[in-house]
């Protein structure tokens, strides 16, 4: 039982027991029900900042192993690009190669799925920037698969037509070999015989009798047979395909016509004197993607490897073309 409580009353003199109005009694209770709300809330936040509820130690546990393997997903994804730029370098270097193909830009290969705005939903995120770079990398590496497995498709039909291909590259001399008197000039900047400058000479020169035989260096199609008084002369054109073609200048006359199939070794014209020369030979050149290249690396069929770097040693010394 609560003890009763007495004031002294001074207008009376007298002692009387203590009575709180009611608006007071409220008054106290509203108080002391927030001191209580407010102590069970600093009790609260001190409870939740310096403990964990068993709940979210799980969550913290499933978070910090989601960290880890995220980490490990990204290590893999690291070690996947090394492994595709190892594949590209190869496919390249050594199988585009062997089959005669363009290598394919890197710029090519990482082309068509990057855009920014793909990725503008995974910012404002305490670890954006991860993911981000990890949402990156993956659509690189699904770009890189994608032309890889084109450029894979591309070799396997060159692989198909490897034979062919071989039959149509040019691999021997114009010319047989014994009716050779010498090669007069080679593939580069040579002094011109009636300019006398250094102008860029796009073939072979090789001299011989007025009427030698020319012959195909490949399997191919005759795209052109041309007469004229002036600059090749008579010459001919020979589509071996596979972006390759040959060209037989300064002839006396031709022995095929335009559109006919001839085959390595096959007569194709006669040697001569005409057009822009100063004497009797045959100018010939080799043009990949109609850019006009070495023939020296396409004699291959003709020499031994002594042979070939005597010819090789023959080509750095100063010549001067015939026409």
């Amino acid at each position: 039982m609560a003890k009763q409580k007495y004031i002294f009353n001074h207008k009376t003199l007298k002692f009387e027991k203590f009575k709180l109005s009611v608006p007071k009694r409220i008054g106290r209770a509203v108080l002391l029900m927030l001191a209580v709300a407010g102590g069970s809330f600093l009790f609260a936040l001190l409870l939740y900042t310096f403990f964990q509820s068993p709940k979210e130690k799980m969550q913290a546990r499933e978070l910090e192993y989601m960290k880890l393997q995220f980490e490990i997903l990204s290590d893999r994804l690291d070690n996947m690009e090394v492994l595709m730029a190892d594949m590209e370098q190869r496919d390249n270097d050594l199988y585009r190669v062997m089959f005669e193909a363009d290598p394919i830009p890197s710029s090519t290969r990482r082309s068509g799925l990057l855009n920014m705005n793909r990725y503008v939903g995974l910012y404002g995120y305490h670890n954006s920037d991860q993911v981000v770079d990890v949402a990156m990398k993956l659509d690189i590496l699904a770009s890189q698969l994608y032309h890889q497995s084109l450029s894979y498709d591309e070799l396997f039909e060159l692989a198909r037509n490897k034979e062919q291909m071989l039959a149509c590259i040019p691999a021997i001399f114009p010319l047989k070999e014994v009716e050779i008197k010498y090669i007069s000039s080679y593939f580069g900047y040579r002094p011109d015989p009636i300019y006398k400058v250094e102008k860029f000479h796009s073939g072979m020169d090789f001299s011989a009798q007025m009427g030698t035989e020319a012959y195909a260096t490949g399997d191919g199609t005759v795209s052109e047979v041309e007469k004229g008084h002036w600059g090749y002369g008579n010459m001919v054109t020979i589509d071996h395909g596979f972006g390759y073609k040959t060209r037989y200048a300064h002839l006396q006359k031709a022995a095929v016509r335009k559109g006919q199939k001839v085959k390595r070794g096959q007569l194709i014209g006669y040697i001569g004197n005409t057009g822009k020369t100063t004497g009797v030979h045959l100018h010939y050149e080799v043009l990949k993607n109609n850019q006009a290249i070495d023939p020296i690396n396409f004699l291959y069929n003709d020499l031994t490897p002594n042979e070939y770097n005597q010819i090789l040693e023959q080509s750095m010394l100063p010549t001067q073309t015939m026409d």
